[in-house]
Parts: C-alpha cells; structure tokens; sequence
C-alpha cells in the first residue's frame, strides 16, 4: 500500500472529557441529578427496613445511632471519597468510566499505528521505561471484570424490583385495604416501562432532572423536620458509634443492610463519559451528600422517638403531618417517578454495557436499534429489554415484598465495588506510573471496606443473594465462552492471511513465472500506477511439486463496487478474499479492503474514523481502516469513504484521478459487501490420556454450541451495510 507524508498522517487530536465551566457548568452539574443519582437517591425508600424487618423488634437508641453512623461514614468513604474524590481521575483520556474501561485501560486493543511520527516514537520511549502488566494476568483480569460487569447487568433486574416494590408499597400506609395489591401494581409500572423502552429515553430525559433535583430537596426537608425530634441523632457523625455498635451487639450482618444506602455508587464513575468529573463532584458534594446524609438522620432521630409506630414502614411512617395528608401523597408520587427514573436508568446502563461487550466479542451480535439521531449511545437492544423484564417480573413475583427482595440485593453492588478497588490498584501502578505502595494502600483500605460488605451480603446467598450470584455466574460463563471461541476463530483467521502478491500476478510480469517456478513462489510486483485494464492472474503453486503451477486463471474485472470485510491489523489479505477469487475468478473494478477497529473510548469523532490508502499493485483498490468508538453505530459512510479516496487520490498526484473518482461515486451507489462465513470445526488437540474426553467436549462446546450460535446471531450487524447488500463467503475454519 502507499505511503502518505508524515504531515498527512499526523495523528489528529483525539475527544477528549468535556470541559465547561461557568453557568454550563452549572447546568451540567445539575443535568447530572436525572441520570447518575436516581438509584442512590432512592435508598432511603428501603435502607433501614432492610437492616430492621417490619416484623422484626424495635431497636434500641444507642442502636440506632451507630446504625446510622455506619449509613453516614459508608457514603463518605465510598461514594464521596472513592468513587467522586479517587475514582473519577482514573477516567480515560476521553473521558470514559466504569469496569470495562478500566480493564481496556489495562490492556488496551492493539491499534494500528499509521506513521513512526516523532510523537509515537517518543510515545514508545516513554512506555519502554514504564512498568507494563503481565500479559499472563490478562485472562485472570479479564474473567474478574467480566464478573463484575455481569453482575451489573444482574443488579440492573434487582435496582428496578427493589425500587418501585418499595415505592408502591407505601400506598399501604394510606390505603392497608390495598396491601395485598402491591405486588401486582408494582409489576404494572414494571410493565409499562420496559414497554415504553423502544420509544427511547430522549423525550424522558428533560423532565429526569427537576424531578430528581425536587425529590432530593423533600428527603433534605423532611429530614431537617425530623430531627428536630431528636437532635441527639447527631451523635451518628462520631465514627466511634458505628465501631462500637457492631462490637456491642457482633450483628455483623447489619452491614449487609447498610450496603443498601450506597447501591448505585458505581453509576458515579460508570457515567463519567456522559458528564465530566467536575460537575458529578460539585452535584454530588454539595447537594446529592448533604440530601442522604440529613434523610438517614431524620429517619433515626423517628426511629428513636417513635420506634414501634413507624417501624412497618419506616420511610413513609416517617413523613411529617398525616398519613393521608397532602405531603405524604406529594412524596408518594415523587417516589413512584423517582424509582421510575432509577429503574430506566439502570435499564439503559445495561443496554450501553450489551453493547460495548458485544463490540469487544465478548457476547454476540445482538441487533441493536439506537434511538436518538443526536445522542450517541442511546440504544435500544430488544432482546435484552424483554429478558430484563421477565427477569424483574419474576423476581417481584417470587419474592413479593420489598423486604424481602433487599435480601437478594446488595451482594452483585458489593463485588463489583470490590472488582473496581482492584483493577483501580492496578491502573495506580500501570496507567499511572505510581510506586506500588500508593495502589497496595489504596486496596488495603477500600479493598477491606468493600470485603467487609462483601462477607455480609455473602451470608444472606440462602436468603435470596443467590438470584444475583446465579445470574452474574450464567452471564459469566456466556461471556467468557464466547470471548474464547471467538478469540479461537480470530486467531485462525489471523493465520491464514495470505499476502496479496502471493496468488495474484499482472501480465506482462517478465520473468515472474520463471521465478515462480524456481521458488514456488511469487515476488511482489513494484508497478506504481498499473493501468486499470492490465489483466491479471490467479496463481498457486501446485502443493509438494517444485517448478509446476495448479492453476494459472485470468481474472475478469467486474463493474461493481466490493467492500471485502474481516480484515484486521495482522498482514495479508483475509481468507474471504481469497475463497471470492476462487469461486469467482474475477476483480471488481473497485474494492475496499476494510478494516475495523474498536477503540477503548466512548465514541470516535467524525474526522477521525477513516484512514484511507491505496493498493499500488492492485488498481482500483483501497485499504480503509475505521475507527469507532465501543458506543459507535456499527456503519459505514461510504460517501466519507469516498471522498477520503479523493484526497489520497489528489495527494499522489495520480493521471485521471478525476474519473477514477467519478467512476467510483457511481459504482459506490450500489456497494456489495462481502463478508466471511466461518464454517467451524474443532481440531483435535493432544492431551494426554484424557484426550478423547476434552476432544469430545471441546467438539461439542466450539461446532454444536459456537458454531449454531453463530448463525443465529450473525455478525451482520457490525457489517454496516443491509442484508440484500450482503455475500457471505464460505471458510472452513479449523480452530
């Protein structure tokens, strides 16, 4: 292919994290109340009857006091001071968060370097002298982050379950005739939400805001009433209450109910792409914290007063005035559309977390439906959207009361706090080039906070934390077999790339088949601007006899336009490309070789996705490599391609490029795609004396289990293109 100046393929500058500052910044920072803190912000609903049953005795006050201190220090030591004060810096340079960008953080995609600039030289220099992870933890941290990510998606099911049964159980303050009710208009509005899923979240996300800020503003207002019943609650912001709480009474599984006031923690960090760290720390530091710290306050100081009046529903029997007053209603609806916000959200979470393991290869290719021309990353994947909600139906319906379900939940927030401390540790040390103490220190403190969650929601898997566990262990084995078969088909496909001057020769090469048959081989043809009607051969030397050709066939040149699919970084041309020439024995007057990368940041700016070059002894023919980001839409812009051809085409100053170009825009109207069809079988591998048993299974895993997968979920999503436009091409794949 040909080389471009240095100038010309001077890296460009990449997205970086959005800088406001200002009124924007306000703005911003409130725009971030409808999206990040609707699943923190709802706790309250839920927290202390999940550390007191309804049926349970009535706490003691020095009981109270501590629990709440332990609620108090567990949002300042984890939300505050981990996730917004620690966390947010460990963002991407474009600004992106979460686990699965921490472990890409680690280990990122190999990119395709485009010029030795002076830059990238230096670049490399630099990562020379610093330490580099071991590529031997690689799988170890992959499977731990992929853990942790499915039991996100599993925490998804229970943030919608536990939220809105919580809500909607309050009406049974007001309306005890209704009680047995609530299960079932919980599933209601469970419903109707994931229903609404495909009209997208675009048109909701207006009102998100105000109604979180309003929510908010009412815990904080009830919550200063309330303690004005008991001012002695404030005793709770001495840590020593807590330490002694659990000494006195050793209930160490208490903490698995504190847990539940800081459920949600991860969408902090998990959302810095949306926003910037700046304005999730000024939002959360100064009205988000101060609004649950002054909730958990005014519900104890109730608790201490009024322990067995409003034990049954301590969230609701806590709101000031009557029971069937006008606050306690105006409340009770904010409730509702505030569990509804923190539900959609978490609901959206998971379909933009599908979506990026799916163009990691980590799941496959699930059809995805964005919807939002101005928003990226707003998605809708249906299949996951009806598995979320007969999960979340079942899940109400089996455990069917909110005090119950806090049992299941807890346990999937606590590891994935856990797996972030970890894969933190590890970015201080090799993203971040600090010494070792700094990332040892960092998980000795936070990692024992999260263990000790860890250990006490681990104790409540017999009363209901097994649903997460078993979901996260299902999505897990998914995902890591799938990430493996795919990586065996990738690597086939890696070796079985073939250069282009291997099997394809123009006439008039001289003494090119008498080398040939000298070497069984062909050189590479170094004609800088071979005419477009030069006629070309397909050739392969004749497989064990020296100095005889199997085929020698002259390839016709089509009037289409082909964009051959399945090329990577890896040198040659794809086995696609190889299996068209021998089924069809002819060239398409213009072809794209087209290679996709996908990069480890949130989205890839326009200018940037494509990379054009020519293919000197193939005329006609382009190389094209696109960049998107893990939350791109998987298509092609093929009048950006073309016109990228133009440019390259002007640049090398090549004769008629005007009507190569002209001809090219016609042809492109009409694009065919021709992508690989990997017909999988499973190569016997040599093991010992249990070789025919992991043969067998290994059989059965990659062509019964992969293999049937694969065509039930085809890649043509990522293709970009539409399925008339698509020709697959048959490979046997030996993996």
């Amino acid at each position: 292919m040909s080389t471009l100046s240095t100038e010309d393929l001077k890296p460009r500058p990449k997205r970086r994290a959005l800088q406001v500052g200002g009124l924007a910044l306000v703005i911003l920072s409130f725009q971030t109340l409808g999206i990040i803190y609707s699943d923190i912000g709802t706790s309250p609903l839920y927290v202390l009857n999940g550390i007191w049953p309804t049926d349970g005795p009535v706490p003691p006050k020095d009981d109270v006091i501590g629990c709440i201190s332990a609620i108090v220090w567990s949002l300042t030591f984890l939300p505050l001071l981990k996730y917004v004060f620690i966390c947010l810096h460990f963002g991407t340079h474009e600004g992106e968060g979460g686990t699965f960008a921490l472990y890409q953080g680690i280990y990122p995609p190999k990119v395709f370097e485009k010029s030795p600039t002076h830059e990238s030289l230096m670049a490399g220099r630099r990562s020379r002298q610093n330490p580099k992870p071991p590529k031997s933890l690689r799988w170890p941290i992959l499977i731990w982050a992929l853990f942790g990510t499915s039991l996100t998606m599993a925490d998804g099911v229970l943030t919608a379950a536990v939220s809105v049964t919580s809500a909607v159980g309050g009406i049974a303050v007001a309306k005890p005739s209704v009680s047995k009710d609530v299960v079932s208009i919980s599933i209601a509005f469970l419903v109707v939400l994931f229903l609404a899923q495909p009209l997208g979240t675009s048109r909701l996300s207006v009102a998100f805001a105000p109604i979180t800020f309003v929510w908010l503003l009412l815990l904080a207002s009830t919550g200063i009433y309330n303690i004005t019943k008991f001012p002695g609650i404030f005793r709770a912001f001495d840590p020593s209450r807590a330490v002694m709480y659990f000494v006195r009474t050793k209930q160490y599984d208490t903490l698995s109910g504190v847990l539940l006031a800081v459920t949600g923690c991860e969408a902090l960090f998990a959302n810095l792409g949306q926003f910037n760290m700046l304005s999730i720390q000024i939002s959360f530091g100064s009205f988000v914290y101060p609004s649950l710290v002054l909730a958990y306050l005014g519900q104890g100081a109730c608790l201490v007063v009024n322990g067995a009046d409003v034990l049954p529903n301590v969230f609701y029997l806590t709101i000031p005035g009557r029971h069937n007053g006008p606050l306690f209603w105006i409340l009770y609806v904010f409730a509702i559309l505030a569990t509804l916000i923190a539900s959609q959200a978490m609901i959206t979470a998971t379909f933009s977390l599908v979506q990026q393991l799916v163009n990691q290869k980590c799941l496959p290719s699930l059809r995805l439906v964005h919807t939002s021309d101005k928003v990226q990353g707003q998605i809708y994947i249906p299949i996951a959207n009806w598995i979320l909600m007969i999960a979340t139906i079942v899940i109400v319906a089996a455990f069917k009361s909110s005090t119950q379900l806090t049992n299941a939940y807890g346990f999937a927030v606590a590891t994935v706090m856990f797996t972030t401390s970890v894969l933190i540790s590890l970015q201080i040390r090799y993203i971040k080039h600090l010494p070792w103490i700094v990332g040892i220190l960092f998980l000795s403190f936070f990692g024992f906070l999260d263990g000790l969650f860890w250990g006490a929601s681990l104790k409540k898997v017999p009363a209901g934390a097994w649903v997460p566990l078993t979901l996260g262990v299902i999505l897990l084995t998914i995902m890591a077999f799938w990430t493996w078969a795919k990586g065996l088909e990738d690597q086939f496909d890696r070796k079985s790339r073939r250069r282009l001057d291997g099997f394809i020769v123009p006439e008039g090469a001289g003494s090119m088949f008498k080398e040939l048959e000298k070497r069984d081989e062909v050189e590479v043809v170094q004609q800088s601007a071979l005419d477009e009607n030069t006629t070309f051969y397909y050739v392969t030397p004749l497989s064990g006899v020296a100095g005889e050709l199997e085929e020698h066939r002259v390839l016709t040149r089509l009037p289409i336009f082909v964009i051959f699919h399945g090329m990577s970084h890896e040198r040659g041309v794809p086995p696609s490309f190889v299996s068209f020439i021998r089924q069809w024995p002819a060239l398409p007057r213009f072809g794209i070789f087209l290679t996709v990368s996908v990069l480890p940041v949130a989205h890839v700016d326009a200018v940037d996705r494509y990379v054009v070059s020519r293919v000197d002894s193939l005329p006609g023919f382009y190389g094209v490599a696109q960049y998107r980001g893990f939350r791109d839409e998987p298509s092609l812009d093929i009048d950006e391609i073309v016109t990228k051809i133009n440019d390259v085409e002007i640049r090398l100053g090549r004769d008629g490029a005007a009507l190569v170009v002209s001809q090219l825009k016609d042809h492109s109207l009409r694009p065919t795609h021709v992508v690989p069809h990997y017909e999988v079988r499973s190569r016997g591998l040599n093991m010992g004396r249990i070789t025919p048993v992991m043969n067998y299974i290994r059989r059965a895993l990659i062509e019964e289990v992969y293999g049937r997968l694969s065509v039930m979920f085809p890649d043509a999503e990522g293709w970009g293109a539409r399925a008339d436009e698509i020709v697959h091409i048959g490979v046997t794949a030996k993996i």
